[in-house]
């Protein structure tokens, strides 16, 4: 217009990426605030099409991208219940059949004839997760909707996720909540600038996106990832039973986490801390002395701290060590090391049914013939 040209710069917002995803598996995409995660999912949804490439899907696809997206607020409930799940790919009878249990899933039943501007924030995310959620996909594509409305709400959404996973669909999911990936994720990639920079088992690449969130991370010469200030640094971690160093630990004996560590200037006040999760990452459990005490005063030089733990209830199998180093406050972090040490326990005399914590039980029967 009026003899200008437009200036412009091509923006690749996802380049060379190229992954498959198993069928009947939950798989996360991780990355920073623009990386690429959402066009990648609106890639796979066909709401864009790339320059390049393709994609191919075997299935129904199902989107949860924005929630609630398709709602008219002067349509009520009900209205708005027919419109989206329209938008979605239902049917009318489809709908029908279902609507009873779109609006129980939603709570908002005393409200569904209101219009939806009048429905409070939370009133009208959860009518719109519940109806995508009814669309009854093979593969589900959701982004940043894992944590919607109040805890009970979160609770049934977490129970519908487990749902899907034991009836063998797809699930494909962005998220910046770490726990709730690894509890879910069999499989993760992660994105950064629009490329790809790992794709495989979900603990592996959690892992590595977490320790690149770090601006200060150094590897140490096991291997280990160290990120933190520096001026005290988490040495040797040994894991060991009631008989001491090198002894096994024995599920229901108990357990010391030896942390050896090395100030390179006087430190006041240190708070050291380990936690337990499990090969697969799921955190089990965790002590530090700012809450069990010592307060360790001024820290110079070398030394190493014992953490005792009585009558551990871990269950036989493989573990990992979190041991972290902060300053008094817990806010400032010296050294954190996430695989400081590997360690298994035995089952002892003990007999082991199956997961992660083994905490000794006993059945009763009732008296029938007394009662």
């Amino acid at each position: 217009m009026r003899r200008r040209r437009s200036v412009h710069e091509d923006f690749w917002a996802l380049k060379d990426v190229s992954f498959e995803i198993p069928e009947a598996s939950t798989f996360a995409l991780v990355g920073d605030n623009g990386s690429g995660k959402s066009t990648l999912l609106k890639c796979m949804a066909k709401i864009l099409y790339p320059n390049s490439g393709r994609i191919v899907t075997r299935g129904r696809v199902a989107a949860l991208l924005e929630v609630g997206s398709g709602f008219h607020p002067e349509l009520s409930g009900r209205d708005n219940v027919y419109l989206n799940g329209s938008i979605l790919g239902m049917t009318k009878p489809e709908i029908d059949s279902k609507f009873d249990d779109i609006v129980g899933f939603s709570g908002v039943e005393q409200f569904i004839d209101q219009p939806v501007k009048n429905y409070s924030s939370g009133m009208y995310v959860r009518l719109g997760f519940s109806v995508a959620i009814h669309v009854d996909p093979e593969i589900l594509l959701v982004d940043e909707v894992l944590a919607v409305g109040d805890a009970a709400f979160q609770e049934k959404c977490a129970a519908k996720f487990a749902d899907f996973r034991r009836e063998g669909r797809t699930v494909v999911v962005v998220s910046h909540s770490m726990p709730s990936l690894r509890t879910m994720a069999d499989q993760a990639a992660w994105l950064a600038g629009g490329k790809l920079q790992a794709v495989g088992p979900a603990a592996g690449v959690l892992e590595s996106y977490m320790d690149s969130t770090h601006d200060s991370t150094r590897l140490d010469e096991h291997g280990r990832t160290h990120w933190g200030s520096g001026e005290l640094t988490v040495g040797r971690v040994e894991v060991f039973g009631r008989q001491g160093p090198g002894s096994p630990v024995v599920s229901g004996e108990d357990m010391t986490v030896r942390i050896h560590y090395d100030a390179h200037e006087p430190v006041e006040n240190p708070v050291m801390g380990c936690a337990v999760e499990s090969s697969d990452g799921t955190y089990l459990w965790a002590s530090n002395t700012f809450d069990h005490g010592p307060r360790l005063g001024t820290v110079r030089g070398p030394g190493y701290i014992d953490c005792h733990a009585d009558a551990v209830a871990f269950a036989p199998g493989s573990y990992v060590v979190v041991t972290s180093l902060t300053d008094s406050t817990t806010q400032h972090v010296y050294d954190q090391v996430r695989d400081s040490a590997k360690f298994s326990v035995e089952s002892g005399e003990q007999r082991w049914w199956g997961g992660y914590m083994h905490t000794p039980s006993r059945w009763q029967a009732a008296d029938v013939e007394a009662r």
